[in-house]
């Protein structure tokens, strides 16, 4: 009988041991839990801030406008209206400025820049536009009796001059949707009154359709949420005067 090799047998119990190795690796799971957890995105960066959130909704609520009051120049009156959200600027409009001939150029010149600087500032301490200063300096007047308004937590004035700002309800839910209203006041008096949200759907368009116009007319009316419901949109009715109480609330 011919005997094996030693060194064939040495190399026949290697290959075996490799052919075991390669076996078990074929056998291991594709994916570990470290693997997997570094491949699944992360929990935080998968999350969005769901519409509607107490933060978003809160900011929104509290912007309004305010207009100050009108600057006269040798070339016509200019007056300032601010948006404000959170005792913030966020947008500064020349509601009303010098027109004519020679007037439309510098206007046109002018407000622009001054907007941004308002901006900017954050306060009527903005320089004169060169070339423009009669509406500059009227700009600038109208700009701090809109911030002093906004300081005052008032729209009114004793100018006498129209001033305006919206403000926002709270959002109610009813059975078939939120009903969210918008108010517009001068002074302390609603001059409109809208619905931003009302419920939607196959029976709720038609009674959204017939319910919100007389809401509105009757909380313009009134100048309060103590309104009469409309007859047949019951849950309408009440969510619209929860919000239009939420949004008097907020103006004081």
């Amino acid at each position: 009988m011919r005997k094996s090799h030693p060194i064939r047998r040495v190399m026949l119990a290697t290959a075996a041991t490799v052919s075991g190795v390669v076996l078990l690796l074929s056998l291991k799971p594709a994916s570990d839990p470290a693997s997997a957890s570094a491949a699944a995105p992360p929990a935080a960066a998968a999350q969005e801030s769901p519409q509607g959130g107490t933060g978003g909704a809160q900011a929104s609520d509290q912007a309004g406008t305010v207009t100050g009051a009108a600057a006269q120049t040798p070339y016509g009156a200019v007056r300032v209206r601010l948006t404000v959200s959170g005792g913030k600027i966020t947008k500064a409009e020349a509601v009303e400025a010098p027109k004519g001939p020679t007037s439309d150029e510098k206007t046109a010149l002018a407000v622009p820049r001054l907007n941004q600087a308002a901006l900017a500032t954050q306060s009527a301490d903005i320089d004169s536009v060169s070339g423009a200063t009669y509406t500059s300096t009227g700009y600038k007047k109208s700009l701090q009796s809109a911030l002093d308004q906004v300081k005052k937590g008032s729209t009114g004035g004793s100018s006498g001059a129209a001033q305006a700002r919206t403000v926002t309800g709270k959002a109610e839910q009813t059975p078939y949707g939120a009903v969210q209203v918008r108010v517009t006041l001068s002074g302390k008096k609603i001059t409109k009154a809208e619905a931003v949200q009302a419920p939607k759907g196959p029976t709720s368009d038609d009674k959204t359709a017939l319910a919100v116009p007389r809401l509105n007319q009757a909380a313009v009316a009134s100048g309060s949420a103590d309104i009469d419901s409309v007859s047949g949109a019951t849950y309408t009715s009440t969510g619209y005067k929860k919000s239009l109480q939420s949004a008097l609330d907020q103006a004081g």
